[in-house]
């Protein structure tokens, strides 16, 4: 068994998560598509719960993440603003500056590791 590192960088406004992996993956998907519905199912999805994402994130920051454009000959669509690819970029720093970060501590923590956890056997209740 191979011991690894995992954490995930979060933005907390109050208790609300303004932004984390899942908005920052679903902001990069509107940005390839223009649509949240796409983005949704390339995320697997529900439209709803995307749209809920969307609407926190643009209630979360003083400039809204994700423009959306209603109706029309094509349908509407959604982009994500100028605002909303430099909080993404910021994001992303963020998580680069955290990997080096952590690594280093981990490669330290590592020697202190056991090979495999000494647990006992669950109960096959």
């Amino acid at each position: 068994m191979t011991a690894r590192l995992r954490y995930q960088v979060r933005i907390m406004l109050d208790d609300k998560i303004a932004l984390g992996p899942g908005k920052a993956s679903l902001l990069e998907a509107i940005g390839r598509h223009g649509s949240i519905s796409a983005a949704a199912r390339e995320m697997g999805m529900s439209y709803t719960r995307a749209w809920a994402l969307v609407d926190a994130m643009n209630r979360c920051f003083r400039q809204p993440l994700v423009l959306t454009v209603t109706g029309g000959k094509r349908g509407g669509g959604a982009e994500v603003s100028e605002a909303g690819y430099e909080v993404l970029r910021q994001y992303r720093a963020m998580e680069a500056a955290a990997d080096g970060a952590l690594e280093g501590l981990f490669d330290a923590m590592r020697p202190s590791l056991r090979d495999r956890p000494d647990l006992p056997e669950e109960s096959s209740r």
